[in-house]
C-alpha cells in the first residue's frame, strides 16, 4: 500500500500549537506517512503582535516557516488542523485560509478525506470543545469524513478530550505540553492515518 498522506495545517500566536503541530508530524512521520507541516499566514497587524513579547517572538522564530497551500489540503488523505481558540472558535487565521478552499470545494477535491483538529486555551473552560465542533462544521460541508479520537484508547481518559487534542497553558500562557498530550498527539495521528488508508483503499 503507498504510503499516506498527512497535512498538519496550523496557525499559532505564541507557540503552543506551534508545538503540537511539530508533535503530530513527528508521530506521523514514525507511522509510516508523507507528512506536510504547513503554517497559515499571520493576519493580524504588526502593532497588534508587537504588544505581547511571545507572540511577536514566535512570529519571528517561525515568520519563514512553509505557508499553507490549497494544495497541501488536496494533496493529503488527512489533514489536521490546529488553531488557539478566539471565542470559542478557531482563529481569524486559520478561517481565512479554510475561506479560500471554494474552488476545491466546489471541484470536490475536499472530500472524502479524514480530517481532525487541535487547540489550546488559556483557561481550562475556555472553549476548547466548542473551537473543535466549530471547526467540523466546515468539514461536514467539504463532505469530508471527522475522525475525532473519540475514547478509542484509555489514554484519551487522561487528556479528556474526545473531539481531538487540546492543551490549557495557563494564565501565564507558558505551561508546557506534558506526557498526556504528547500521547493523545500520537494517538490521533496514528489513529487518523490509519482511517485514511481505509478511505483511499
Amino acid at each position: 500500500m503507498a504510503t499516506a498522506k498527512l497535512a498538519v495545517i496550523y496557525y499559532s500566536s505564541t507557540g503552543t500549537v506551534h508545538a503540537m503541530a511539530e508533535r503530530l508530524q513527528q508521530a506521523g512521520e514514525k507511522a509510516g506517512a508523507e507528512v506536510r507541516l504547513r503554517q497559515v499566514p499571520e493576519l493580524a497587524p504588526p502593532e497588534a503582535i508587537a504588544s505581547n513579547a511571545a507572540w511577536s517572538q514566535h512570529f519571528d522564530r517561525t515568520k519563514d516557516e512553509p505557508k499553507a497551500t490549497a494544495d497541501d489540503v488536496v494533496w493529503a488523505d488527512a489533514v489536521l488542523f490546529g488553531s488557539p481558540t478566539r471565542y470559542g472558535n478557531i482563529t481569524s487565521q486559520l478561517k481565512q485560509f479554510i475561506d479560500t478552499l471554494g474552488p476545491q470545494w466546489q471541484q470536490g477535491l475536499l472530500a472524502d478525506k479524514a480530517y481532525a483538529g487541535f487547540t489550546s486555551t488559556m483557561t481550562a473552560h475556555g472553549g476548547q470543545e466548542s473551537t473543535l465542533l466549530a471547526l467540523y462544521n466546515t468539514i461536514y460541508h467539504f463532505g469530508g469524513v471527522v475522525v475525532a479520537p473519540g475514547y478509542t484508547d484509555p489514554l484519551k481518559f487522561a487528556d479528556g478530550n474526545p473531539y481531538g487534542v487540546s492543551h490549557v497553558t495557563g494564565g501565564t500562557n507558558d505551561a508546557p505540553l506534558t506526557d498526556v498530550q504528547f500521547a493523545a498527539l500520537d494517538h490521533m495521528a496514528q489513529r487518523i492515518i490509519r482511517i485514511a488508508e481505509k478511505l483511499r483503499s
